[in-house]
């Protein structure tokens, strides 16, 4: 029997509906677009059509191009031979049936088509420019043709996926069904209705103008956010295009555009990044055919800004979830705070009264632990000291059912020990949320030695059903993310032992990308969190490199903006940072009594020195047997710590240095500075064998 086509023709009366079925997503890949032409060429050859329907099996129409295919060198048809260009020309007319995702090259199918209708659920948009390049069928051109030239540069430099109803109400979409009409019967019913119309209304005969002024607004709006980035200003050239030249020259442009993009440094990175995102998902060494538990009955103990913040993160994914605290004062304090958070929101726009209305009713304030006996997942979120949150264990571990998973929210401490407390170590896990916990998308799973495959799985899925990107960790000190981040925090501060001031270190950084400085970051956390921290290493590690100089700022009481000082200097209600000559006394001070002497570094120097650091020890977590792959650090930089998408992430990053490059400097380092810069035994591996971070094969997981 004879495999079923990628793209099929069938016959419902004089309509011919032109099926793609490519699972999961009908993505473009091998055959898709070349089984759309033929179909289409059937069609139009066959006196008994009248029109055709184009439609996907399936969950989608469309949801874009084979990100696989690109910068691998693979020959693309010229101008006037794709798909689109064949859809465009058609004697006879096209209507885009769309279900699930019309995205990148599957809206561009279907603005080459002559009609589009869609059901409500559907979601439509051009996000390329999340991958480092622009639509490259045509989307630059048709868009603006459609929608005008100002909302197709929201759409098209933003990204965003954009819902049926917003379509048609900007003149993507001709029609929105109602809900639960069969999509493919209301396509052929319309078809029917078109099929005698001439002339085919079609995209590339529309036109589109605006003002200069435009194009250069868009570019200064953008400037911050696009920092270092070529693929938004593209898109602003390709549109600006579709306004100054004629259809076909636009097209070309586009096209120049896009292969200038599609094997820049920029779009390597941002692909490794959408593929590093989804292979974290997998669990090698776990057995495949574990599923999730699929809890109902969340709970949330502990009503701070940690819990508040996972409490909420339920609730925005229609979760109910109970939250509690050790007193009634600190439970009101804490939905006070969530109150305070969705109505920030509301004010900016971002969200409607309605929707904070609906989320605010599924949190539920309770008193007591014999108010969450029937949770069936309960992530404790208290204050970080084991000798607090032991005792929650075993009292949660009494009152909840025997099948109920127990998750901490805990950024470094050992999960073995505290599972031990309990009489089910195996349905215990660590779940470190990232503050705020209801914006950041980094949720670490922890993983103690007893815990059940169940367990694990459970854990990976329950943060992917509210909103998170989940990572697996193994159980060690600061974990992957902290531990892997703990070099840089302690280099940072090293430097203004040595000369640096923290605007400098934080210059650089923004510069290089992140969204905020890190001095400016550890102000907005709270210096005495880290504070916290280093007393407990210290403790634990007779060898551990004090930091006197962050340790003189919270013995001053300097904890940052919630004291009005910190590295920095804050006005009453301003959260600016303001450089403190205070602070730069302290530096000067402490660095004398420590007679270390002063020196000028260069961006490079500051850059180098923070984040080779923390590569070392990401390949010592590797070597350990801590982490899966190096891809799976770096997906935790990207959504932990705010490292900047298109550097791909920190291993990746260090890979376009050079593993010998970045072994040579660190073993420099190591003759000038100690023990504290030792090369790891992969990275010394690695740079003797040639393989990238990226081919690293880590330790079995331990």
């Amino acid at each position: 029997m004879s495999e079923t086509p990628v793209v099929r023709l069938e016959k419902q009366g004089p309509i011919g509906v032109i099926i793609v079925n490519y699972p999961p997503v009908n993505a473009l890949g091998p055959g898709v677009s070349d089984g759309i032409i033929d179909c289409l060429n059937q069609a139009n050859a066959d006196p008994a059509i009248t029109a055709m329907v184009l439609i996907g099996d399936g969950r989608s129409f469309i949801a874009g191009a084979d990100i696989r295919g690109f910068g691998t060198g693979r020959k693309r048809p010229p101008l006037g031979e794709r798909t689109y260009d064949v859809l465009d020309r058609s004697p006879k007319p096209v209507v885009a049936a769309i279900h699930g995702y019309a995205l990148g090259g599957g809206l561009e199918n279907a603005m080459a088509c002559h009609y589009r209708i869609a059901v409500p659920s559907a979601k439509v948009g051009l996000p390329e420019v999340l991958i480092g390049i622009l639509p490259g069928g045509g989307g630059t051109q048709r868009l603006p043709r459609l929608v005008g030239a100002e909302a197709a540069l929201d759409l098209i430099v933003s990204g965003r996926h954009v819902p049926a109803p917003e379509a048609k109400a900007l003149g993507i979409l001709d029609e929105v069904l109602p809900a639960g009409e069969n999509l493919r019967d209301a396509a052929v019913i319309f078809a029917l209705k078109m099929a005698d119309i001439r002339p085919l209304p079609r995209v590339r005969d529309r036109t589109v103008t605006a003002e200069p002024a435009l194009f250069e607004a868009k570019r200064k709006q953008i400037a911050r956010r696009a920092r270092n980035q070529r693929a938004p200003y593209a898109c602003i050239e390709a549109v600006e295009a579709a306004c100054t030249l004629p259809f076909d020259e636009g097209l070309a442009r586009e096209q120049a555009l896009f292969a200038e993009l599609e094997n820049a440094d920029e779009a390597k990175a941002l692909r490794y990044a959408f593929f590093a995102e989804r292979e974290v998902a997998k669990l090698p060494d776990l057995p495949t055919d574990i599923q999730a538990y699929d809890f109902r009955k969340p709970a949330v103990i502990g009503a701070g800004t940690m819990g508040g913040g996972i409490a909420m993160s339920f609730a925005d994914f229609g979760y109910d979830v109970k939250i509690m605290d050790a007193s009634q004062d600190a439970l009101d304090r804490g939905m006070a705070r969530i109150r305070s958070n969705y109505a920030t929101s509301v004010k900016r726009g971002s969200l409607a009264q309605a929707e904070m209305d609906q989320r605010l009713a599924r949190i539920h304030p309770v008193p007591g632990y014999d108010d969450i006996k029937d949770a069936d997942i309960v992530v404790e979120a208290v204050f970080e000291r084991m000798d607090v949150k032991k005792p929650i264990f075993a009292r949660l571990d009494e009152v909840l059912g025997p099948d109920a998973f127990l998750f901490s929210n805990t950024s470094a401490l050992d999960m073995d020990e505290l599972a031990s407390v309990t009489r089910r170590p195996d349905k215990v896990a660590g779940t470190h949320f990232f503050s705020p916990a209801n914006v950041m998308k980094l949720l670490e799973v922890v993983r103690p030695a007893k815990a059940s495959p169940q367990t694990l799985v459970t854990a990976m899925a329950m943060g992917r059903r509210i909103g998170k990107i989940s990572a697996m960790a193994g159980n060690t000190d600061g974990f992957v993310a902290n531990r892997s981040r703990a070099p840089f925090n302690s280099e940072m501060v090293i430097l203004l032992e040595e000369g640096c001031l923290p605007e400098q270190v934080d210059r650089v950084m923004v510069d290089f990308g992140y969204p905020m400085g890190p001095f400016a970051v550890g102000d907005l956390a709270g210096l005495d969190i880290g504070a916290e921290g280093r007393k407990r290493r210290a403790a634990a590690n007779p060898n551990y490199r004090k930091l006197p100089i962050a340790d003189k700022l919270v013995e001053m009481g300097r904890y940052g903006q919630k004291t009005g000082a910190g590295w920095y200097r804050y006005e009453t209600g301003d959260r600016t940072p303001h450089p403190d000559p205070e602070v730069a006394a302290i530096i000067k001070q402490v660095a004398a009594e420590m007679g270390v002497a002063q020196k000028t570094f260069t961006d490079t120097d500051i850059l180098q020195r923070l984040l080779f650091a923390s590569v070392n020890e990401a390949c010592r977590i590797l070597e350990e047997g801590k982490a899966y792959r190096a891809s799976d650090i770096d997906v935790m930089w990207l959504h932990g710590f705010g490292f900047p998408r298109y550097r791909g992430g920190l291993m990746f990053w260090a890979d376009g240095i050079g593993v010998r490059a970045v072994y040579n400097q660190i073993a420099a380092w190591h003759q000038e500075y100690g023990d504290r810069w030792a090369p790891s035994r992969l990275l010394r591996d690695l740079a003797e064998s040639g393989t990238a971070f990226r081919d690293a094969k880590p330790a079995p997981f331990a």
